[in-house]
């Protein structure tokens, strides 16, 4: 917790304009909507609106369908589930995906499966995006599955992201007041983090409290370092460009069991989630009536993320090829050929059973 405190009273500068309430990520927005059709190929269904292309870095010893195997999106089947090295196995791993699970309330949410260990020892498991969120991306996505470069140079200032209003991205973020949940418990006794990364690339945790509930819940962490009264504040000023870009990404979630409780939590855990949101100050008042835009001068901040976006794109996009050829090369086949089909109707036996008797 001492970690926790230090991270907001440090991090989220407090300012002097009230509290503003954003959705954060919203997974009834997530689900599939191209791409269909096409999972024997290797090729999930992806998200229009967050698809991202990475092989612009692959080089020339991938073909043109190597290449187009090289697109993910943050659709709720493609997240993550990376169990903790203590217990990660064979098993372990196959059991822990996510999927778009149907709510009678919210349509579609992030349905997500954990298979923890059976063993009486902590575990944990991180539900997470399948790329870092680019807080700076102003491509325009096609229905075709293609990205498109913006039709005129957008305004850092007044210009929003495709991945804000929902999507794993809130701009403009000053003093954190609130984070909420919504997820769907089962009774289980294990607690839930929010993970969110800062402008600085810096990624905290924050505990939400326990799934020891049934249905929908809305968790909530209020800062117990947040001062409502501006006038008990220590007004500090902070350069908010390009040093610093106050914003705040979606880093995922992560589940803890106890070991106390592993007879509980005996291999599955089920949980579902819909939407995180954030009540914040704003780090700047009126931003979109500045003088000057101060990035479509310098491109300090466009330069570096695309150097960061490059740098992923480049190991993710070998990922991506490595997952595509791995499905080209796996096994068709789900049983043996029975070598006497079609020669007097007989069928192999198991286990060195005699055939029954013809009925008479």
């Amino acid at each position: 917790m001492k970690r926790i405190l230090v991270f907001v009273s440090v991090m989220f500068a407090a300012s002097i304009v009230f509290a503003d309430e954003s959705v954060l990520v919203d997974f009834t927005k997530l689900v599939p909507d191209i791409l269909e059709g096409q999972e024997d190929q290797g090729v999930l269904p992806q998200n229009k609106q967050t698809l991202m292309d990475f092989s612009g870095g692959a080089g020339t010893t991938y073909t043109n369908e190597q290449k187009a195997a090289m697109k993910t999106s943050l659709a709720i089947p493609n997240w993550n589930v990376r169990l903790a090295q203590s217990s990660q196995s064979v098993v372990n791993d196959n059991l822990s995906y996510t999927k778009v699970t149907t709510s009678k309330q919210f349509t579609n949410v992030l349905g997500a499966r954990i298979h923890f260990p059976v063993a009486s020892y902590n575990a944990w498991a991180k539900i997470a995006p399948p790329f870092d969120i680019p807080a700076y991306d102003f491509a325009v996505p096609n229905d075709d599955g293609t990205l498109a470069a913006p039709a005129e140079k957008p305004n850092f200032n007044t210009g929003k992201s495709r991945f804000e209003d929902g999507y794993g991205v809130v701009k403009n973020v000053g003093a954190i007041k609130s984070f909420a949940v919504q997820v769907y418990g089962l009774n289980f006794p294990c607690t839930l983090s929010l993970i969110v990364i800062d402008g600085l690339g810096q990624e905290k945790s924050i505990s939400m409290g326990s799934l020891n509930y049934d249905g929908w819940a809305q968790l909530t962490w209020n800062n117990p370092q947040y001062i409502q009264d501006v006038r008990n504040r220590s007004i500090r000023m902070y350069p908010l460009y390009p040093s610093y870009a106050p914003y705040i990404r979606f880093g995922g979630f992560v589940i803890q069991r106890d070991g106390a409780n592993a007879q509980i939590v005996n291999g599955d855990l089920v949980a579902y989630f819909k939407e995180v949101r954030i009540i914040y100050d704003k780090a700047e008042l009126d931003i979109e009536n500045r003088d000057i835009d101060d990035e479509g001068t310098w491109d300090i901040i466009s330069e570096r993320e695309a150097s960061r976006a490059s740098t992923e794109a480049k190991g993710f996009g070998r990922d991506l090829v490595g997952r595509y050829l791995e499905k080209q090369k796996e096994a068709q086949e789900t049983a043996f050929t029975d070598p006497l089909a079609g020669e007097g109707g007989g069928q192999a036996q198991g286990g060195g059973g005699a055939a029954a008797p013809a009925a008479q």
